[in-house]
């Protein structure tokens, strides 16, 4: 449970910087800010926002109020501002994953004498979406934020014969097919991650313990 407390402390803190930001502390809000954007790219089209009309916005809607730029390092700056609501310190994608990892941590901490632990095989089945999507996010980015092949998804169209809305294909707005990709691998690999890693690390630390109370009754006996 210590690891749910301090984890729990981690993934929780990006959400703090809307709540700051809307109660005037925008100082403290960018200290947490910057502390996050050491792990994540923060690109405002692809993150949440609180206290605004909408819960994210698009690359246009972006660049209408902040610049008219494709440039990450200046559209990352972007926090918000009254009207749209304020950035949390994750992307959607991260948000996936850290509170997935969280939820199932301790879901399994509550199930662990039922579960035997996930194989090597398995994790990889289940962080293999996400590798996908985020190397095709990252490939895409290459032709220009707002230009690649994951933007337009015109060949998911192709695909699907234009079964679905314009909005489901393009952009990153909630509900389309990049949001809901980020989303549910995001998901897959928080649940892979808890089922493969936190059986060892259960074992280890309770080897550690009976290490370190056989080592201290040793002393209390002075051998």
């Amino acid at each position: 449970m210590i690891f749910a407390v301090v984890f729990g402390i981690w993934v929780g803190l990006p959400f703090l910087p809307p709540l700051f930001m809307e109660m005037g502390w925008d100082g403290l809000a960018n200290v947490i800010y910057l502390l996050y954007s050491f792990q994540c790219h923060q690109l405002p089209q692809r993150s949440f926002f609180f206290f605004g009309s909408k819960g994210m916005y698009s690359l246009s809607e972006i660049q209408a109020v902040w610049q008219d730029t494709t440039n990450p390092l200046i559209l990352r700056q972007f926090t918000g501002n009254p009207a749209m609501g304020w950035k949390v310190a994750w992307s959607d994608r991260m948000v996936s994953m850290y509170t997935s990892i969280l939820v199932f941590g301790v879901i399994w901490w509550l199930l662990r004498r039922n579960l035997k632990p996930l194989r090597w095989w398995g994790l990889l089945i289940f962080i293999l979406p996400l590798a996908v999507d985020g190397a095709s996010h990252l490939i895409s980015d290459f032709a220009g934020i707002g230009q690649g092949f994951r933007d337009s998804n015109a060949w998911l169209v192709s695909l699907t014969k234009d079964a679905f809305s314009p909005t489901f294909y393009a952009g990153n707005a909630l509900g389309s097919f990049n949001s809901w990709m980020r989303l549910l691998t995001g998901v897959l690999f928080g649940f892979g991650i808890v089922w493969f890693g936190l059986p060892f690390l259960d074992a280890s630390f309770t080897n550690l313990a009976r290490v370190l109370k056989a080592k201290l009754q040793g002393s209390e006996l002075g051998i």
